[in-house]
């Protein structure tokens, strides 16, 4: 792992590395195989989830790379079918035979579901899992201030982080401050926008100015916001590359102009919206 790979404490303690791997849309073997290469290539955090259908694949490859398993940060999520006390436990007993861990070290809410509102009860029940020692850190992915707020009033226990879509042409600004008030971490899904920034003149003019590559430029921008990216790949060369960006930083212009690339629109679902 390169030298200046960074990590976040967690609000309880832990540690998580601020570059992870992604595999969302990964087919079993691709997880297997991508999560593998990136722990051999020096990745210490692995991002998955029960909806990408993959969590045996990313298993697999954990325990190919002959890494610890303590060595290894791992993530997965309860999905919006599973919320309430009983499905949320049954989702996370399954999650854990597939990965087939005794542990993960973070379990994320996927959505907040509010059409179904049991959000904080399905919260509620994550805080029994920490206790029981089935993971190590619980938090939220795709929340609003609003739904944080309430988990905290109503339980008095805080996220350790918010996974949510954020990019260059998406840069939850508003969210990132609410985060920040909250003790909360900030985690970037989709950082380079599904590939679609990965085009963008700007980008590409920084990339040629530093001789990197645009995925490396957004990464690095990720890097320099103090957010914490779970970029997606299932290329090696590609993996070895989102990795590799601890040898330059963006300077204030660089960063004035990607922050001119927010359009305030979306890739994904609202999380008002999703059910």
């Amino acid at each position: 792992m390169p030298d200046k790979q960074t990590h976040f404490k967690l609000s309880n303690g832990y540690q998580i590395p601020q570059l992870g791997l992604g595999v969302w849309q990964a087919s079993q073997d691709e997880a297997r195989s991508a999560v593998r290469a990136a722990i051999e290539m020096g990745y210490r955090h692995v991002d998955t989830a029960a909806v990408y259908e993959n969590e045996e694949g990313v298993g697999q490859g954990l325990r190919e790379s002959g890494v610890p398993r303590e060595q290894i940060f791992v993530t997965t999520k309860v999905w919006n079918d599973s919320h309430g006390e009983t499905l949320t436990r049954a989702a996370v007993e399954a999650s854990l035979k597939r990965l087939d861990v005794e542990y993960v070290d973070l379990l994320l809410i996927h959505w907040p579901v509010p059409s179904k509102d049991k959000y904080v009860e399905t919260w509620q029940t994550l805080m029994e899992i920490q206790r029981e020692g089935k993971a190590r850190s619980i938090g939220v992915s795709n929340f609003n201030r609003d739904h944080l707020e309430r988990l905290i009033s109503e339980t008095g226990f805080a996220p350790v982080l918010n996974q949510i879509e954020l990019h260059p042409f998406f840069n939850q600004k508003q969210l990132r401050d609410d985060h920040k008030a909250l003790d909360i971490l900030t985690q970037s899904w989709s950082p380079l926008g599904q590939g679609s920034a990965l085009s963008d003149p700007v980008i590409l003019k920084i990339a040629e100015k530093y001789e990197k590559s645009a995925a490396q430029v957004i990464i690095r921008w990720h890097v320099e916001l103090g957010l914490i990216a779970i970029p997606k790949s299932v290329t090696a060369a590609r993996i070895r590359e989102n990795l590799d960006v601890f040898d330059f930083s963006l300077d204030a212009s660089d960063l004035a102009a990607i922050a001119g690339l927010h359009s305030g629109k979306r890739l994904g679902p609202d999380p008002m919206e999703l059910t």
